[in-house]
């Protein structure tokens, strides 16, 4: 994940040196997740055919193209958004697959835990790749914090290939691909019928939305708040601020996981859904205030947000059968990261909207809008959930 965050770290160098608008800015984070989107189906379907070592080794590839080409190539718009998709494509061939991988080898009472470590580990995965990016782009510039992180993927490659034991896959010798192998659509509708399902692919989906939007906008809200204090108060850097809490609210989806096995999954997904999003706003509006105050609140709002993070994945695992685990897995992070690609620039569209970055207001209506769906979550399921049960 050494190339995740990287344009995220550079997001205000770039809007500015490029003269982006936040609108045109938010569309080159949500490339990486079209991207993803695009490919994950087939690569998560192609791990019940194929060694998912294999697909993991074509991630590494994709995503160590994706970093060396926007680090020597990407002059704008368009070029950028071309690496982030590579970047993406290469994300979609390693998460999923990677959760694969790991869930058919571990069973029982420890798979839900294994299951949530491994979401949690992506926190770190966004921390490292900050910081890396947040150092060397102040050492050297930022090409070189694009060029620096693409041996990351690689390494992760050849990892997962020389360390895992191969496991033959359950349609292993099946060479007949076509549409729905690409699309398994009918595969998504049997996951679509079992209600829990389609109830933690939904919840993933606005956990998504607000997830990404945040991640892709934390260091240009922790730039704008800097600003606010002409004496530079704030005790580091913004992208080592970031970094250090993103790696912070890791125990967060661990955390929640434990809790949710002790108060059920459903309950704990609300609340953490709902104390989410009006952190968010909360955040955005604290944005004058003493910097230890808007730390403390981006860091509950991180938290908050990773904490129903394994509980869903989780969720979703227990709830597939095994003969349609790997077709849920893909749909699930289809529509998932389908909603990653939307917060970005959902989150820049409101900032332009409400008026620019340079003012407070339009900070918290671009955070109330990729909360929305967590935030309208919890009466959602009460709306509909009462009339299912009637």
């Amino acid at each position: 994940m050494l190339g995740f965050a990287t344009f995220a770290a550079l997001l205000p160098e770039l809007r500015d040196a490029w003269r982006l608008t936040n609108t045109e800015a938010g569309l080159i984070g949500s490339a990486f997740f079209a991207g993803y989107i695009a490919t994950v189906a087939y690569w998560t379907a192609l791990t019940d055919r194929v060694d998912g070592r294999r697909v993991y080794l074509a991630g590494g590839v994709l995503g160590a193209a994706g970093s060396l080409g926007f680090g020597l190539l990407a002059q704008g718009l368009g070029s950028a958004m071309l690496f982030q998709l590579l970047l993406g494509a290469g994300m979609a061939a390693t998460y999923m697959p990677g959760l694969r991988l790991l869930s058919d080898r571990v069973s029982g009472p420890a798979q839900s835990r294994a299951i949530a470590f491994y979401t949690a580990f992506f926190g770190i995965g966004t921390g490292l790749s900050l910081v890396v990016a947040g150092a060397s782009a102040a050492a050297w510039g930022w090409r070189y914090a694009f060029v620096l992180s693409a041996p990351g993927p690689a390494l992760a490659a050849a990892l997962v290939l020389l360390g895992l034991e191969r496991l033959a896959p359950p349609h292993e010798g099946a060479r007949t691909f076509h549409w729905e192998t690409l699309f398994p659509v009918s595969a998504w509708r049997r996951v679509l019928a079992i209600r829990a399902a389609a109830g933690y692919t939904l919840g993933y989906a606005v956990h998504c939305v607000e997830l990404f939007a945040s991640r892709a906008w934390m260091v240009a809200f922790l730039a704008f708040a800097t600003g606010l204090h002409g004496d530079g108060s704030f005790p580091w850097g913004a992208a080592a601020i970031a970094a250090v809490v993103n790696v912070a609210a890791v125990p967060a989806s661990i955390l929640g996981n434990e809790i949710a096995l002790r108060i059920g999954r459903r309950r704990w997904i609300l609340v953490a859904m709902l104390a989410s999003g009006l952190f968010g706003i909360a955040l955005a509006l604290a944005a004058p205030l003493h910097w230890a105050i808007v730390l403390a609140l981006l860091a509950a709002h991180s938290m908050l947000i990773m904490a129903d993070s394994g509980t869903l994945t989780a969720g979703l695992v227990a709830s597939a059968p095994p003969a349609l685990r790997g077709a849920a897995m893909g749909f699930y992070s289809l529509v998932g990261f389908g909603g990653g690609m939307v917060g970005p620039t959902l989150f820049g569209v409101a900032l332009d909207v409400a008026g620019g970055a340079e003012r407070v207001s339009a900070w918290g209506w671009a955070y109330a809008a990729a909360g929305a769906g967590c935030l309208a979550a919890p009466f959602a399921v009460r709306l509909f959930g009462g009339r299912r049960a009637a």
